[in-house]
């Protein structure tokens, strides 16, 4: 299991950032129970090794003018490897395009995208994702309401997971 290779020190602090990642070193330290020194050696290498990928702010999309929040599912006319990484690139891409997962199944990928208006995700829609090369559907889903949205890993499902290994 990945997450054993941490000791509970290392799991602590990365749960902790991950509630609040514009905390002190101290902060931190006295939050996990360690002295501060050895809690940024452990950030640092924490960072280092990929456990941590970056640091941001959640901002709300709506208050800034992004009131459209849409799901494309895409479906490719090619699953060849070259075919799926050159659509994932495109995907990187366009500004619009916030998520982007290769799934199994009937869907070759979907796409979480966030307009400031229906008009603009219409142009990228028709202008862009339809007509990128290999795309051979499109069906899109607009986001009525969300329920729920956490980015973070569940790290009390991983501490209980490791707490039942022998």
């Amino acid at each position: 299991m990945p997450g054993s290779k941490l000791d509970p020190i290392d799991r602590h602090i990365l749960a902790e950032l991950q509630a609040d990642g514009r905390m002190t070193n101290v902060e931190l330290a006295r939050r996990v129970g360690i002295s501060a020194p050895p809690c940024l050696r452990r950030v640092r290498t924490l960072e280092e090794s990929g456990f941590i990928r970056g640091y941001h702010a959640d901002v709300d999309p709506r208050e800034l003018g992004f009131e459209v929040q849409v799901f494309a599912m895409v479906g490719l006319s090619s699953q060849a490897e070259a075919d799926l990484s050159a659509f994932e690139q495109k995907c990187r891409e366009w500004p619009l395009v916030r998520e982007c997962h290769m799934l199994n199944g009937e869907i070759d990928f979907i796409l979480k995208c966030v307009s400031p208006d229906l008009s603009t995700f219409q142009s990228f829609l028709t202008e862009e994702l339809t007509a990128a090369a290999n795309v051979a559907s499109v069906k899109t889903s607009l986001v009525i309401r969300g329920a729920k949205n956490e980015p973070a890993v569940p790290f009390e499902v991983l501490e209980e997971r490791l707490s039942q290994i022998p």
